[in-house]
């Protein structure tokens, strides 16, 4: 018992360290005709924070963000841990802290709030935690973001939006009666502001400028397959796909791996997920993506609501040419 209650107690202190600590995982990303004045462009991707602290204010990720150099960085959702949560300080205290937002964009995850709400004062405005979002200095990515490097251009397009046949979508509004209240004809509106601005992949996608993708799940295999093959859909060209949402499986045991990610386009619904499927960088019919274990745990298994042989990460993607 004695020595059973010591393996107890050192797992313990174990996995409070590792759940606290912050490792920097770096990754050359090599992308077909890249432009030579995109040769070295950085992203720093941080992901499912899901209102972790990490020291008083978020000290210490702040002070690892702040010590690193990138060109761009993307939250790939997951801030909160409930889209009903109103505990927006852990993501307020880190964007506060962090020095570098001249081009940092975010995507929703399934635990953040519905990027927009309708209330009786405003039919259809902006969450509150986009807007305290919004006026710290990062940008909700909706449909498409450039950002000019001399003559070239790195573009981050909402990846949900991006595959919709926007033409078809627009026709649909236009076939669709005058709405007869406001909250219906400001999002339809907004809507078709959406398609019309996400409409310029279909030239960009003929240049040699990146096209990077934001989204908070991963786009496995099968899923791609699907929208390739489904006629309201279009894949586009896309130079790169970042995302997170599987924690890296959470849970990982040695030799084995991750036991699990929520994951329905698999088998077993990600119980026993493909190892190279994870994390890190993989390609699929001819597309990059790169998924980031995050920083947080979720309660997707109650009772194991911490990681196990999986530290909280950031990562620093570099693009070369391939």
């Amino acid at each position: 018992m004695v020595g059973l209650l010591f393996v107890f107690v050192v797992l313990l202190v174990f996995i409070i360290w590792d759940n606290n600590r912050i490792i920097v995982v770096e990754q050359e990303i090599g992308i077909e005709n890249l432009p030579g004045e995109l040769e070295g462009f950085t992203i720093l991707q941080v992901s499912d924070l899901h209102e972790k602290e990490f020291g008083k204010r978020q000290k210490k990720l702040i002070n690892s963000i702040n010590n690193i150099h990138y060109d761009a960085i993307v939250f790939t959702g997951d801030m909160l841990d409930s889209d009903r949560s109103t505990h927006y300080q852990p993501f307020y205290d880190l964007i506060e802290g962090i020095y570098n937002k001249e081009h940092a964009i975010y995507v929703p995850g399934n635990a953040d709030p519905n990027n927009y709400i309708s209330q009786p004062q405003n039919p259809f405005d902006k969450h509150d935690f986009i807007k305290g979002m919004e006026e710290r200095g990062v940008y909700l990515l909706e449909s498409i973001h450039s950002i000019q490097n001399g003559q070239s251009h790195i573009h981050f397009v909402e990846f949900e939006l991006s595959i919709l046949d926007w033409e078809s979508k627009i026709k649909e509004l236009d076939s669709r009666a005058e709405p007869n209240n406001e909250v219906t004809k400001k999002y339809l509106n907004h809507l078709r502001n959406l398609y019309n601005e996400i409409s310029l992949l279909d030239h960009l996608e003929h240049t040699d400028d990146a096209i990077i993708a934001l989204n908070h799940y991963p786009i496995v295999d099968a899923r791609i397959d699907f929208i390739k093959s489904h006629p309201e859909y279009m894949f586009r060209n896309f130079d790169l796909i970042l995302a997170g949402h599987y924690h890296g499986g959470q849970i990982r045991l040695p030799f084995l791996g991750a036991l699990f990610v929520p994951e329905p386009w698999y088998d077993r619904n990600g119980l026993f997920p493909p190892q190279d499927r994870v994390k890190g960088l993989w390609e699929y019919e001819r597309t990059k993506q790169y998924v980031s274990t995050g920083l947080g745990s979720s309660d997707a298994i109650p009772f194991l609501q911490f990681r196990f042989l999986n530290p909280p990460e950031i990562n620093l993607l570099t693009l070369t040419k391939k």
